[in-house]
């Protein structure tokens, strides 16, 4: 299907420049083109380019100095990258999927915002936003817009949350693409940050082959009179751990000859799963739960901007008689 990415021809607002959603065809065609994956940049750079885009409006920017067209072309390669038409096979960098040439092929400029979000890992997306509490978010965000003046920090707090939430899911969808021994790679620098590795500690992966049902160990001082052991699987969504499993991993803490151990999934847990664990004592850590956990102790991302907010020293202003 023959697709126009001349900006005149596409859906305008504000300035005369493309809407967001107008520019998804554009932005995978642009993707589409390159064998490789591409930078975000590179995304941007060209698809202005092939909108034809003059310098008058290229050079529009929005009350904060930032380029207008450089944000809203952002939108639609995260969209995108949400529902599954582009990926990120590697940090910074962007490619077409499979579904995306399909659907590129198939709609052409048809391809509207309401058609990406149909999409199983958009509503998967979403899912677990609400999952993270963000149904809360909206309503706290309206009461903001209503009353912003009176309660300024609270829609902050509900943007914010709202963003880590979106990046503590990706994180998720990246962790879900690795390899199984990169999992437990991740797990066991995961708990270590959190202070479980002690002081004077260790932590290691066990062997890839024979081991034993253990993936991990955390000693948890020098001696080893302490240790945590570990069970990581990489489940993809909807594929949840059984309790047939948790009474392997249970089994394999008694041939190590302890009671204490942490299973950590990708995934989630069985009704099964979770009373099993609970009469054992073994800590669960499902998906959501270990994405949260990695964003609070930094594990696989950087801050990447930190805010601070004042109030006034009422101490400050008392004057002695």
């Amino acid at each position: 299907m023959a697709i126009t990415t001349n900006y005149k021809e596409l859906k305008l607002c504000k300035h005369g420049l493309p809407t967001w959603d107008a520019m998804l065809p554009v932005v995978l065609l642009v993707a589409g083109e390159h064998a490789e994956p591409i930078k975000r940049s590179t995304i941007k750079d060209e698809a202005i380019k092939k909108m034809e885009l003059p310098k008058s409006l290229q050079q529009l920017k929005s009350d904060r100095g930032e380029s207008i067209i450089y944000s809203r072309i952002g939108w639609p390669i995260s969209e995108l990258a949400v529902s599954g038409l582009l990926e990120r096979p590697k940090r910074g960098l962007y490619q077409i999927t499979n579904l995306g040439k399909q659907l590129l092929f198939e709609k052409g400029n048809k391809l509207t915002s309401e058609f990406i979000r149909q999409q199983p890992q958009y509503i998967q997306h979403q899912k677990e936003l609400v999952q993270k509490g963000n149904n809360e978010i909206v309503e706290s965000a309206n009461i903001a817009n209503d009353d912003a003046d009176s309660n300024p920090l609270q829609l902050v707090d509900s943007v914010v949350k709202k963003y880590n939430d979106s990046v503590s899911i990706e994180l998720l969808e990246r962790i879900r693409k690795g390899s199984p021994y990169f999992f437990e790679k991740l797990v066991v620098e995961l708990l270590s940050n959190m202070g479980y590795k002690g002081e004077n500690g260790h932590a290691m992966v066990t062997q890839k082959s024979n081991d034993k049902g253990i993936d991990g160990i955390i000693n948890q001082d020098a001696l080893g009179t302490s240790t945590v052991y570990l069970q990581a699987k990489k489940y993809q969504v909807g594929n949840n751990v059984q309790r047939n499993e948790m009474q392997a991993f249970f089994g394999a803490l008694s041939g190590y000859g302890s009671d204490r151990g942490v299973f950590i999934t990708t995934s989630d847990f069985s009704d099964g799963a979770v009373e099993y664990a609970k009469n054992q004592h073994i800590v669960l850590i499902n998906g959501l739960q270990l994405s949260d956990l990695m964003l609070q102790y930094q594990v696989g991302v950087n801050v990447k901007k930190q805010y601070t907010t004042f109030d006034i020293d009422e101490d400050f202003f008392i004057e002695d008689d």
